[in-house]
């Protein structure tokens, strides 16, 4: 992308538009800091990569800061596993991130210092009832809540009540700790919302220091203000919370002067995927996928094992722009960022997925010659290799066919094709086996035809592919499609539209010899196949690719 095109993308971005305000006005001493403030409860999804670049790239562009930071303020769901997965993808999307990383747990001192300032100033009091009777008391979208019988308590009974749930005096739901607001405010979020529970549960950084935990809504604008973010970037189920998140800032007197200002944008929702956290979780823990990095997950480590790149899904990302208003984004758009970002960048090879033998009859049978083959035409860079071919090859199944139709342009008996960068084949016989399938291919090859070698005579329409049957390696493909089987799905019943087919492997397939001395995580493209890179499950005695995209998008032939 232009520089000017970039420029012209960032001044219809509305975030961009308000920061630019804030610069001008020298609201935060002209400095953008952002972070992303993710819960260590999961694998990070591909939605979340919007919000990271999102946050990453504004900061960036505004020679400002970014931060990680983990909102562990929930024990029981959260894990070191997770926050591991999180700063890798982290690390992996934004590749000169400073590694700038915090976590909520760290402040848990500081938030409950400042909920003491609340309760002094007669905004915060620990209240008795049960959670089924705060949520009944607290009313309907059209009616109001009423108030608390504990609501009125004064401010010495609140802090002493408060330290008692510090030190572990009471049980888990026995009080909580509520801000004091307006239990008629047409904003549900505003009636006496909790902002610390009891909760006896180890907690993976704290340990068994505290027993009493912060909500989110309460925890996040103060986590924001101790680090000095100035634009909290969120997404839009977040709007409705912004009032409390002001209302904290605004009440707390270290930061009333110059608070942080919230902003939301409309989350990524893809087509053909199922992106909510708790059903991946679910797909995770009840065994229809093989992890949280299964190639057919939407999450950042499953798309990078499946050999996405941070770039294309950086690219995406900016493509897709940002808005106030909540659209479904189709995935082809991601294939295509993808396929743009891969096509010269991954060398071109030869492979067959589903082989079956052809044996050039004519052919010397100790013959063993090389030809020349481009690593990528499009990138003339890449230079080239050479290939071994001899009488026997592996061809593509689909590539011969006893009785085709019209306009096949392969092979089939009396049909002459080009061997890519070989010779000119014509099939004169085939076998078939017991069960009537094809075995092999008998061809005759023209000896004048070799590619390159200035041969100007007959043309034929069709060129296939194959490998030498002496010299290639056996190998594991896995093909991956979409997640869901059609966009007809809730999360009610999504686990029922899973696609069937989302993943086939195939476990007899050839690919060049070239392979032999390939890495874990080099992509290539196979010809007319797509776009593959070796998983990390290959070993010396198994090689395994993924299949990372197709060549073209299927999605509108389903």
């Amino acid at each position: 992308m232009s520089e000017n095109n970039t420029e012209n993308r960032e001044s219809v971005n509305f975030i961009q538009k308000i920061i630019n305000e804030d610069l001008a006005n020298g609201t935060y001493g002209k400095r953008v800091h952002t972070r992303f403030p993710p819960e260590p409860n999961g694998y990070l999804h591909v939605g979340h990569a919007k919000s990271i670049c999102l946050n990453y790239s504004l900061a960036k562009k505004n020679n400002g800061i970014f931060n990680l930071r983990f909102d562990d303020t929930n024990p029981t769901k959260e894990d070191d596993s997770f926050v591991e997965s999180i700063i890798k993808d982290v690390k992996w999307l934004c590749p000169e991130w400073d590694e700038r990383i915090f976590f909520a747990s760290d402040y848990f001192g500081k938030m409950y210092d400042y909920a003491v300032e609340l309760i002094n100033k007669g905004l915060a009091y620990v209240d008795d009832l049960s959670a089924d009777e705060i949520r009944d008391y607290r009313g309907t979208l059209t009616e109001p809540g009423k108030e608390s019988p504990f609501r009125n308590r004064t401010v010495e009974e609140n802090l002493e009540l408060f330290a008692k749930m510090k030190n572990g005096e009471y049980e888990n739901g026995e009080k909580v700790l509520r801000a004091k607001i307006d239990m008629a405010s047409p904003n549900i979020n505003m009636r006496d919302p909790v902002i610390y529970r009891i909760l006896h549960e180890t907690h993976h950084n704290t340990g068994d220091e505290w027993c009493i935990y912060p909500m989110y809504d309460y925890a996040h604008p103060v986590e924001d203000a101790i680090e000095g973010i100035t634009h909290s970037i969120c997404t839009l189920e977040f709007e409705d919370h912004r009032p409390f998140y002001e209302w904290v800032l605004n009440n707390l007197d270290d930061f009333r002067a110059a608070p942080t200002k919230q902003i939301e944008f409309a989350k990524l929702f893809l087509t053909k995927t199922m992106m909510g956290k708790r059903y991946l979780k679910k797909m995770v823990e009840e065994g229809y996928v093989d992890g949280w990095d299964d190639p057919r997950m939407p999450t950042v480590a499953a798309l990078r094992r499946r050999g996405y790149t941070s770039e294309a899904i950086s690219n995406f990302c900016e493509s897709i722009g940002v808005s106030k208003a909540q659209s479904v984004v189709d995935i082809a758009m991601l294939e295509h960022a993808v396929r743009d970002d891969l096509s010269l960048k991954s060398p071109r090879t030869m492979a067959v997925l589903e082989p079956i033998k052809l044996i050039i009859t004519n052919y010397p049978e100790d013959k063993v010659e090389y030809v020349e083959a481009e690593n990528n035409a499009d990138n003339p860079g890449m230079g080239s290799r050479m290939v071994p071919f001899c009488r026997e090859l592996y061809i593509e199944r689909e590539d011969f066919m006893e009785n085709p139709p019209k306009k096949y342009y392969r092979l089939f008996p009396g049909n002459e094709v080009r061997l890519r960068n070989a010779y000119f084949v014509k099939c004169e016989d085939f076998i078939k086996d017991e069960d009537g399938n094809i075995i092999e291919v008998h061809c005759t090859y023209d000896p004048e035809t070799k590619s390159g070698s200035g041969f100007t005579g007959r043309k034929v329409k069709g060129t296939i592919h194959w490998v030498s049957a002496r010299h290639c390696l056996d190998a594991q493909v896995n093909l991956y499609d979409y997640m869901m089987e059609d966009q007809d799905y809730d999360k009610t019943n999504f686990l029922e539209k899973l696609n069937p087919n989302s993943k086939v492997v195939l476990n007899n397939c050839k690919v060049e010899t070239s392979m032999k001395d390939c890495k874990i995580g080099d992509r290539f493209q196979f010809m007319r196949h797509g776009y593959f890179i070796i998983d990390t499950d290959t070993t010396e005695n198994n090689l395994i690719f993924n299949r990372i995209v197709q060549l073209k998008s299927s999605y509108n032939k389903r």
